[in-house]
């Protein structure tokens, strides 16, 4: 009896001590294996390909008879069209692992989207305008995606950007016979909806306070999330995965790891100590051990749905009334409107940002203070020197009239 186990993609066909078959990825190629006994004997061979369903017929053909390993010397058949399908599961498995944990998450929910909408035997090089648009008024009305509810347009334009990503790379990767998956990106240059006005909140200073007062009876560890996040700028994801290996309270420096950064970009920061230490002497303190432990066990980082239902508990308790766009990114807001008065490649430093570009159009926003600040400083007198200077000019030109 044929059946795929769970778990890692493997299928077998025949029957134990007679005629059993078994195909398998390779994990280094991707390529689809079959392996047999012959004469007590384990012997595989490679099929040349990673069309799955294929593999499996040729396991059912093989341990029927019908085919032998060598195909019964025929010549091989030419390759099955390319389906979105299959070029899904090559990326799903040669791209996407090389991504970080969050994006590797985005990408499978995203794949199983697409394919849902679009279906597994569409070919990619069928997909034009009209696909496009269909799939933007359904995920706009909440007809596609996991959550079944409507989403803005910037969660469409993310949606899509994966999408381009894979059929670029389709565009530029080869099969095993060295041609190309897809001569070209079909929906290459369609414009992607963008959000006219982005929620991006910028936690102010009384909002944090309230928090900060109320954060030890959430939990310690939002209380150390909480000041770091506000201290040094960086995501609530690259904070609950701070290990004591990353941090020398000697000499005041946080190491944050790339692969906890959503920028991919490693550098190091002095802040934040006196908080540091207050959470090693609450948890182990151990080199390779989390800074913020998940509380049923300690040797695994706290995880993302905790630290956001921390930051609930803490809104209500503080009595800040629930606001779209406020949470643990408003305080990187924050920092970087904070830091306005610094250049550029400074905060971008401090805060992990690889471009000032984003940070400009993305998280700076000048509050009212800082707009009277910049008033103020324009009217102040010049100096004496300036002033005299300008008198001078004046008489100048009434002497020459």
């Amino acid at each position: 009896m044929a059946r795929t186990k769970r778990g890692r993609r493997s299928y077998g066909a025949g029957e134990w001590g007679r005629n059993r078959v078994r195909v398998f990825p390779d994990p280094k190629t991707g390529l689809f294996q079959i392996e047999w006994r012959e004469n007590g004997r384990r012997l595989t061979r490679s099929l040349g390909h990673r069309d799955w369903t294929r593999a499996k017929r040729q396991a059912d053909e093989f341990a029927a008879g019908f085919a032998s390993p060598e195909l019964n010397g025929q010549k091989e058949a030419e390759p099955e069209p390319l389906t979105l399908g299959t070029l899904f599961d090559i990326y799903g498995e040669e791209v996407t692992p090389n991504k970080a944990e969050a994006s590797q998450r985005s990408d499978r929910a995203a794949t199983r989207m697409f394919l849902q909408f679009f279906g597994r035997g569409r070919k990619p090089s069928t997909l034009s305008q009209r696909d496009w648009d269909r799939f933007i008024r359904a995920r706009r009305a909440g007809k596609v995606g996991p959550s079944g509810k409507p989403v803005s347009d910037r969660t469409i334009e993310h949606d899509l950007k994966f999408l381009i990503a894979v059929l670029n790379w389709a565009a530029k990767s080869r099969d095993e016979r060295g041609k190309l998956f897809l001569a070209s990106n079909p929906l290459r240059g369609l414009k992607t909806p963008t959000e006219k006005n982005p929620t991006r909140v910028v936690l102010s200073e009384d909002e944090y306070q309230a928090l900060l007062e109320v954060s030890r009876q959430v939990d310690w560890r939002f209380h150390v999330a909480l000041v770091l996040a506000h201290e040094t700028g960086h995501r609530i994801g690259a904070i609950r995965q701070l290990r004591w290996s990353d941090i020398d309270l000697e000499g005041g420096v946080v190491r944050w790891r790339a692969e906890h950064e959503k920028t991919g970009y490693e550098h190091q920061t002095a802040e934040a100590v006196a908080v540091l230490e207050e959470a090693r002497e609450r948890s182990s303190g151990l080199a390779d051990t989390p800074v913020l432990p998940a509380p049923t066990d300690a040797s695994k980082c706290a995880g993302r749905s905790l630290v956001r239902a921390w930051w609930y508990k803490a809104q209500t308790l503080a009595g800040l009334q629930p606001k779209r766009g406020r949470g643990w990114h408003s305080l990187r807001r924050k920092f970087a409107s904070d830091l306005m008065d610094q250049p550029l490649k400074v905060l971008c430093e401090l805060g992990g940002w690889k471009t000032a570009k984003t940070v400009l159009q993305c998280y700076q926003r000048a509050d009212e203070g800082q707009l009277r600040k910049a008033l103020e400083a324009r009217r102040r007198p010049r100096g004496r020197g300036s002033e005299s200077a300008g008198v001078k000019r004046r008489e100048s030109g009434l002497s020459s009239s």
